[in-house]
């Protein structure tokens, strides 16, 4: 609900009772230059040629640009924007923006607001400081934005300030991708492409275009603002380096789907009202198992404006949390013992009529073309496993995946008993022709009534199908979804392609038989990839071995799967990404993952050095001083052995955590003198981290027996359970 003025958090319970409050529907998209602003801002001429343009692909003229411009201006204008931006998306997985002010001279010390069709075309940030991975020198300033005009531009307002933002692709001078809006979009076109040729292929007659549509669910921790400045680990690094579980996490499962409390359930209504007012659909929130974790989830949109749109709910539960006194964490893990983060990525195709290819229809010609998708999915999950797990690789998810809250490393498919079934059915020959009645007889005739509740869910599987459409359970919270995306829909196309090819070789006229000769075969392909079970079970692990199913467990490992041949020839083909690029993603996310990583080991040493060792110490001494105030009054015979046995434990965790923090940076800096980065993060994951892992074990036990007014951080059960 919207509210008539801006209010603080405290007016919230006047306001309910003495102003009035307005629908969502009244107010939703209102801060986004849509459709309907468009149609109200521009002539009919004009809007019917830039929907020709969004719709088909097109680029506009510059007149029409021209006039897009003054019109996006003087609705900007309206809104109280004094300034435009061109909002892009660089490879540090975050947001980007140079602000510029609409005023132009006009002679006489005067000016007048102005904003061009070239002005909103094309910008010209400074590229030099971005992650390039190797495409430009550090001293190649030239970058360039362009306008993406599916993705309509929106008011931004942060305090005081209202900027007009415009997303953008970001590319190189030499017109490499520098960005992740970029290769999705390319990815999206190739998706469309095959799926096309797919159904024209199997009959269908009125398909234009097919896109792929993206849902994430969003999951998060809140905790006090005063607690998170008094933690430098997260502050630095968004993950505690040290803490000790506390006595009560989620063991009672009494969080998840819990009555939302007050403070948090405002500050959900506050983050919806600026979602909302963007035209982004937040359709679900809820809590989540961890204690102080949460959820919002929103209605399923077209992939390209499903990543923007993430990327903007991200930002604004950052900023709204402040208004709170809150903090928002997005790191899949900021508190060991606690469950981790994800970003489940939900993902469908649907063709420009709105079918969901993924959806059992009403006829058996439609679910053949359902399971002609269905299988196409899971090959290109099978066949490319671990260029998907290299999709989802970071520091960060590196400690969330395989902890039992997140599927394994290893990517396997879920279908549910009722789909496997079919699928076996089909491979043993129970059906050996594609007519309606032996379809029927299948059951792919019954789907549709059961497609949203056919079987259980697996929470463990990392690639569900779930009904109508899959999905992908390894995605990390921080992470920009463009990347898991852009991999499904070229790895989706690959497949297509693949089965169209197979398709098109039978020699036969019966289209649906053709279809299942081939279907047939390739079930008996991917059987490896299909699991129905307890992912997280050790038995499993040994199975997906035998199965040859990838277990990449570190990112730097995983990360290699990028620049195999496999990976270089599907992304260039399909032209999402050049080699040249591919490589240097790769490079990118080695790069991040070394910094972060480093970032961590700084932290640990500042916290160690300069917080836990004097308080510890300052704890001894207490001890040691009551120890022999006790000895001097009662005698040695009234020191009781606990007392010293204590002492001794605080001592010999002082010199352990010491002398491993000391070696921990003499490990770091020998690594780092490593000149080959894939080494050096090989190196940082092998040798560091396990050290790390030990240092914090010392550090969390030294917390349980320290006196909680010396202890200098916050500790879990102060900072998850707030009220």
């Amino acid at each position: 609900m919207k509210k008539t003025k801006q209010t603080t958090a405290a007016e919230r319970q006047y306001l309910i009772e003495k102003e009035k409050f307005v629908p969502v529907s009244q107010y939703f998209g209102e801060d986004t230059f849509n459709r309907k602003a468009m149609k109200e801002k521009l002539s009919r001429e004009t809007f019917k040629k830039l929907m020709e343009a969004i719709d088909e692909g097109k680029t506009i003229d510059a007149k029409t640009a021209d006039i897009v411009a003054e019109a996006m201006k003087k609705w900007a204008l309206e809104k109280g924007a004094t300034h435009f931006a061109h909002w892009f998306q660089p490879m540090t997985g975050i947001t980007a923006e140079k602000h510029d002010a609409f005023i132009e001279p006009c002679g006489d010390g005067q000016v007048m607001e102005k904003f061009s069709g070239k002005q909103l075309v094309q910008g010209e940030p400074d590229a030099s400081s971005f992650p390039s991975g190797g495409i430009r020198a550090t001293f190649e300033a030239r970058g360039y934005t362009a306008w993406d005009m599916s993705s309509p531009a929106f008011i931004k307002r942060n305090g005081i300030s209202t900027t007009l933002c415009i997303p953008t692709v970001f590319i190189s001078y030499t017109g490499q991708a520098l960005d992740k809006k970029t290769p999705l979009l390319r990815s999206i076109r190739a998706l469309s492409k095959s799926a096309v040729n797919m159904l024209k292929l199997l009959g269908a007659k009125k398909v234009r275009k097919v896109q792929s549509n993206l849902g994430p669910e969003q999951e998060y921790f809140l905790i006090d603002m005063d607690y998170f400045f008094k933690r430098p680990d997260l502050v630095l690094g968004g993950r505690t380096v040290v803490g000790a579980p506390p006595p009560k996490g989620q063991e009672l499962e009494d969080q998840y789907f819990g009555s939302i409390k007050e403070r948090i359930s405002s500050y959900m209504h506050d983050v919806e009202e600026e979602l909302f007012k963007l035209g982004i659909p937040a359709k679900t929130r809820h809590n989540e198992v961890a204690p102080s974790q949460f959820e919002i989830a929103p209605v399923y949109e077209e992939a390209n404006i499903a990543v923007d749109h993430n990327q903007m709910v991200m930002d604004t539960m950052k900023s709204v949390a402040k208004k709170h006194r809150l903090a928002a964490l997005l790191h899949e893990k900021p508190f060991a013992g606690i469950n981790g983060s994800g970003k489940h990525l939900n993902w469908s195709v649907a063709d420009n009529n709105g079918n969901n290819l993924l959806n059992p229809g009403k006829t058996p010609h439609d679910n053949i073309q359902f399971l002609v998708f269905l299988i196409a999915t899971v090959r290109a999950v099978y066949k490319h496993a671990d260029i998907l797990r290299a999709a989802v690789a970071s520091y960060a998810n590196d400690h969330r995946l395989g902890a039992n809250e997140a599927p394994p490393a290893i990517i396997s498919v879920f279908l549910g008993d009722q789909l496997m079934q079919i699928l076996e059915n089909i491979q043993k020959g129970t059906i050996a022709k594609a007519t309606n009645a032996e379809i029927i007889d299948l059951g792919i005739s019954s789907l549709p009534t059961l497609s949203k509740d056919n079987t259980d869910r697996n929470r463990t599987s990392p690639f569900a199908f779930t009904g109508n459409k899959f999905e992908f359970r390894a995605v990390g919270s921080s992470q920009n979804i463009a990347s898991p995306a852009l991999v499904i829909n070229t790895i989706v196309a690959e497949s297509l392609d693949d089965l169209a090819e197979k398709i098109k070789a039978k020699e036969t006229k019966n289209i649906n038989q053709a279809v299942l000769e081939v279907l047939r075969d390739e079930i008996t392909y991917i059987k490896p990839v299909l699991f129905n079970g307890d992912n997280y079970s050790k038995e499993w692990e040994k199975e997906a071995e035998r199965r040859g199913l990838p277990n990449e467990k570190t990112t730097p490992t995983a990360l290699n799967a990028l620049i195999t041949k496999k990976a270089l020839n599907l992304f260039e083909k399909y032209e999402v990404l050049s080699n040249l690029e591919l490589k240097s993603r790769h490079l990118i996310h080695i790069e991040r993952y070394i910094k972060d990583l480093e970032i961590e080991v700084k932290c640990l040493n500042n916290i160690c050095m300069n917080q836990i060792l004097p308080a510890a110490v300052d704890y001894q001494n207490k001890l040691a001083t009551a120890i022999n105030c006790t000895k001097d009054a009662l005698g040695s015979a009234a020191v009781m052995s606990s007392e010293i046995e204590l002492l001794k434990k605080i001592l010999d965790l002082i010199n352990s955590i010491y002398s491993l923090n000391k070696e921990i940076q003499r490990k770091v800096e020998s690594v780092t003198s490593l000149h080959d980065e894939q080494k050096k993060a090989e190196a940082l994951s092998a040798k560091v981290k396990p050290m790390m892992d030990e240092l914090r074990k010392y550090v969390d036990a030294l917390e349980i027996l320290v006196d909680d007014e010396i202890w200098p951080l916050p500790k879990f059960w102060e900072m998850l359970f707030i009220s």
